[in-house]
């Protein structure tokens, strides 16, 4: 099954109305959660992007500057490859912020991804 196949309109449509610099790096965003496992689902809930595997894994946020690759369950990943690049301090959530394109780092990325799915294997 190809992405296309597996995305959903509510989220074409978010991305649609983004600035273009924020378009170009969600795009790029939703492509690497895709491509990191034909076994994830998008889904659009809390008005983002939301990405779930047995539960829920990541989610993007955007602002006019900025967008966020976050992790549910981020603070489990903090010990692992996402120990210096995930932020927050709330009780579970953490997140990635990306301001421009050079911040894509699709191999860590994926690797995030793979790791917050293997949590909800539990």
């Amino acid at each position: 099954m190809s992405n296309e196949d597996r995305t959903i309109v509510e989220v074409d449509q978010f991305i649609e109305n983004l600035p273009e610099e924020i378009r170009e790096i969600t795009v790029v965003l939703r492509k690497i959660i895709l491509e990191a496992s034909q076994e994830i689902v998008e889904e659009y809930k809390w008005s983002m992007p939301n990405y779930s595997y047995k539960g829920l894994v990541c989610y993007l946020q955007t602002a006019k500057k900025h967008v966020k690759l976050g992790f549910h369950k981020g603070n489990q990943l903090q010990d692992g490859v996402g120990k210096d690049i995930l932020e927050g301090t709330g009780k579970t959530m953490r997140y990635i912020t990306l301001k421009k394109k050079e911040d894509l780092n699709p191999a860590v990325f994926t690797t995030l991804i793979l790791a917050a799915m293997e949590m909800n294997e539990v």
